[in-house]
């Protein structure tokens, strides 16, 4: 068993934030979609809180303490963080037997050490009635002091591993994904490392949250899923990025790219289905389940096919621009998406993908500390 030292550096995998600032393929500008996950689950959040937050456990703090992990450079943090501490305040307003004021609340901002924590702190509303921080780091290792958390979020974040298996690059293994960029239309092999790779992972995940949120708290997972049956190459994001892996061939065959650069790359993603977290979750065997259900689905607005396919092509970019460039460079980026909105708008419809897409809100709750 190494130290908590090595299994934080472990667990910190390679990081690729998304993309900072406020220009034309910021983050900021383009997280309206996953901002409408958030939206849709607002009322799941707000029920599971009021319902499920132990405050008595911890009714003697003067102070409350939300976390939300992986949370980029907004604006969809803070909306998520408003809703989880008016649930709260809801909370503690019908809990009459506690005869006490509603605690002071402290909000911790986690992203990655690269994370463009300038433009998130910027940006924070001015009105806000919450202590700020931010806190660098991997959410796969441990972030917090222990039992010091007493609400943790995290949305549309869950599916990043924390590196690609280390097989599906090497030419000699089984599961070499030449040609390739997903999991999900590869053979049985790929599919079972980026498997393991995310239980792994989530093994981490689990157990650093269930050392640092208090007995009574509670954790928050808003993530995209794959309907238990339902084969990985219709899921709808790897239905997307193989859209994107198929422009990379394309300029490989071109001479834009090189083939071997194409072969080594692989999208640090999995996503899972209800089977496998609920799995992950009792191997740990901290957390009860409190919920576990679909989110209502997003409805697209109404734009033309073309707008839409450019529209997604930019929200892509803006989660990827950075893991592609470091790969493959600056220069490709351009004309990498634009062939990718074209294929979109060709060969897709992305409004009824969007539609199809199925995100389910897990609630968990800390067990009795032994």
């Amino acid at each position: 068993m190494g130290t908590e030292k090595e299994m934080s550096k472990e667990g910190e995998g390679e990081a690729y934030p998304m993309k900072g600032g406020d220009g034309a393929y910021s983050y900021s500008r383009n997280s309206s979609y996953q901002g409408g996950v958030r939206n849709a689950a607002k009322e799941l959040v707000s029920e599971a809180i009021v319902e499920s937050l132990d405050i008595v456990k911890f009714s003697s703090s003067t102070t409350i303490r939300v976390a939300d992990l992986g949370c980029s450079i907004g604006p969809n943090t803070f909306f998520a963080v408003q809703n989880i501490l008016e649930a709260i305040e809801v909370k503690y307003c019908q809990n009459q037997a506690l005869n006490s004021q509603i605690p002071e609340f402290q909000v911790f901002f986690n992203d990655h050490v690269s994370n463009d924590f300038n433009t998130l702190f910027l940006s924070l509303p001015p009105d806000r009635r919450y202590h700020a921080a931010g806190v660098p780091g991997s959410f796969y290792s441990r972030l917090f002091p222990s039992n010091s958390l007493h609400v943790v979020h995290i949305s549309y974040a869950i599916h990043w591993l924390t590196r690609v298996p280390k097989e599906v690059v090497d030419r000699s293994s089984p599961a070499w994904n030449k040609g390739r960029i997903t999991y999900s239309s590869a053979s049985d092999e790929v599919i079972e490392a980026f498997s393991a790779q995310c239980a792994d992972d989530m093994g981490r995940f689990l157990q650093a949250r269930a050392e640092e949120i208090a007995e009574g708290g509670l954790m928050i997972i808003i993530f995209a899923v794959r309907p238990n049956g339902t084969p990985h190459s219709q899921v709808t994001p790897n239905i997307l990025h193989d859209r994107l892996g198929s422009c990379l061939i394309e300029m490989a065959k071109k001479g834009i790219v090189r083939e071997e650069k194409v072969d080594t790359f692989n999208l640090p993603m999995y996503y899972m289905s209800i089977q496998e977290m609920e799995a992950a979750i009792e191997r740990n065997g901290c957390f009860s389940i409190e919920r576990m259900e679909s989110v209502p689905p997003l409805t697209y607005s109404q734009k033309s096919a073309s707008l839409t396919a450019k529209a997604c092509a930019f929200i892509i970019r803006s989660v990827m621009e950075g893991l592609i460039k470091a790969h493959f460079g600056e220069e490709i980026l351009d004309q990498l998406f634009d062939c990718f909105s074209k294929k979109l708008e060709d060969e897709v419809s992305v409004s009824e993908l969007v539609e199809k897409t199925v995100y389910f809100c897990a609630v968990l709750r800390r067990k009795a500390i032994n």
